[in-house]
């Protein structure tokens, strides 16, 4: 299991005949707006390079996302990172770790509430 996130990655171009390069196993994807890092997607899976293409159908991302936040992203503007485990029980650790974290940091930097 790696221990770590990939680099960021422009999602590639069908025309020019570019793949995803994501781990065929299993892991942890992210999707994000690359001008803002706002986090468009994030997920555990078996298959994180099915995943990432079945964000890029039509009925996929763009669909969702539209009905989510009614915001239309191009893929042009989205970037990609993955997290590849051995197996799918890794993945979900990984992914409850990173969600502790975040909660962790979110309870220390928010305002205290005061009676």
């Amino acid at each position: 299991m790696s221990d770590r996130w990939t680099e960021w990655k422009s999602f590639p171009d069908d025309y020019y005949g570019e793949y995803i390069q994501a781990p065929i196993g299993p892991g942890l994807y992210e999707v994000c707006r690359s001008s803002t890092r706002e986090q468009v997607a994030f997920g555990c899976t078996r298959q994180v390079a099915e995943s990432l293409c079945d964000l890029l159908k039509p009925r996929g991302l763009r669909k969702w996302l539209f009905f989510r936040r009614g915001r239309h992203y191009d893929t042009g503007e989205l970037e990609y990172r993955t997290w590849p485990t051995s197996t799918l029980a890794g993945a979900r650790a990984a992914a409850s770790m990173i969600r502790e974290r975040h909660e962790a940091v979110m309870r220390r930097y928010s305002p205290a509430v005061r009676t």
